[in-house]
């Protein structure tokens, strides 16, 4: 029963959803990092919910850190975050007992005999993932610092889609700023549309989240168990309702011949590249220069307004069950900036992997 990720790079995380807090802890971090608390404080307001899209519940997220850090730098030492818990109605959840449809309810009374704290979903809940952010944070401004870049958009929404990643290098600095994680003004007016529709009829939506990361370095990975898509894939589906991951052209690579699903090499300006990326970046299990692209999907938010059939796992009694609180009709576009900081976590653990520690530690 453990909580940690990570070989070179160990990311634990810790708290329930009704706690005194949630956070994490990242061991195994270079020295000299720089540590930008604005840019920490601007990624935990991308993950907060906003307007009529999202939940009630808005944590303002005062983050301490607790250790790791001197004079705006990483120690070295493990770096703790630690988020209080200033919001909660625990009053909504006392429903215990009644497994609500999509949830983790009846699976965390059978992992913890019962002892787990329900209230919110727990340390299940999607609150959890603000510590991910925090710590994804500095990663990514590790990586920023070696040329890295991390973005990602929803690139399907409420049967609407976004345009694809043009070019990485300008695109992704544009998500980082945007609350509403879309390249195109059109798709982002008809998806919240089809959000808003959605939370009207008590009902909810899912979507496709795409990611690129541009600037990595060709060789990194390993051939079988530890390929970039194998570790990158174990801290992707830790994020609440991922249900499937793909890299490049994915599940439609199936369909096609090897003339069309190959990646032609070429030389160009003395760099090794591929005319087109149909395989996401990466040729056996190993980084090949070329931007690194995957998707994600991301079920409806299980919570829902309308009477669902469901059981009382602690009587067997067969029963139907309205939800009440605040919750998501869509938890999507809020998920993205999680899924930029664990993959800038997996990224740097991997790339610490190959090139030692002290590949990003700074300079006096």
């Amino acid at each position: 029963m453990k909580n940690t990720f990570g070989t070179s790079l160990a990311v634990t995380i810790y708290g329930e959803s009704h706690g005194p807090s949630v956070g994490v802890v990242l061991d195994g971090l270079a020295p000299g990092i720089p540590v930008d608390l604005a840019f920490v404080e601007h990624q935990l307001s991308l993950r907060r919910p906003a307007d009529g899209l999202s939940t009630g519940r808005r944590e303002p997220d005062p983050f301490v850190l607790e250790s790791g850090v001197y004079k705006g730098r990483t120690t070295g030492t493990p770096l703790c975050i630690r988020i209080p818990n200033t919001v909660q109605h625990s009053d909504d959840y006392a429903f215990y007992g009644k497994a609500r449809p999509g949830h983790a309810d009846y699976t965390a009374y059978t992992k913890y005999h019962g002892f787990e704290d329900p209230r919110g979903g727990g340390h299940f809940s999607g609150r959890i993932t603000a510590g991910l952010v925090a710590g994804g944070a500095i990663a990514l401004t590790a990586l920023k610092q070696k040329g890295i870049l991390i973005g990602t958009h929803l690139s399907r929404c409420g049967g609407v889609n976004d345009r694809p990643f043009d070019d990485p290098k300008n695109d992704c600095p544009v998500l980082s700023e945007k609350a509403f994680p879309v390249l195109s003004d059109e798709a982002e007016s008809a998806m919240k549309s089809a959000i808003l529709a959605a939370k009207e009829a008590g009902d909810s939506v899912g979507g496709v989240l795409e990611t690129v990361v541009s600037g990595l370095p060709a060789g990194v990975g390993e051939p079988w168990f530890d390929t970039v898509e194998g570790v990158l894939s174990h801290g992707l589906f830790s994020v609440p309702a991922v249900k499937g991951v793909e890299f490049g052209d994915g599940f439609a690579l199936a369909d096609l011949r090897g003339s069309q699903a190959n990646d032609p090499f070429r030389s160009e300006e003395g760099s090794i590249i591929t005319s087109k990326n149909s395989n996401g970046g990466v040729n056996g299990g190993i980084t090949n220069g070329m931007p690194l692209l995957f998707r994600c999907a991301v079920k409806p938010t299980p919570s829902i307004f309308q009477a669902q059939p469901t059981v009382d796992f602690l009587t067997g009694e067969n029963l139907d069950f309205t939800l009440s609180g605040r919750h998501d009709p869509c938890i999507a576009h809020r998920a993205r900036v999680v899924i930029d900081s664990v993959t800038a976590l997996v990224i740097y653990d991997l790339l610490a992997g190959r090139f030692g520690t002290d590949w990003f530690a700074g300079e006096r």
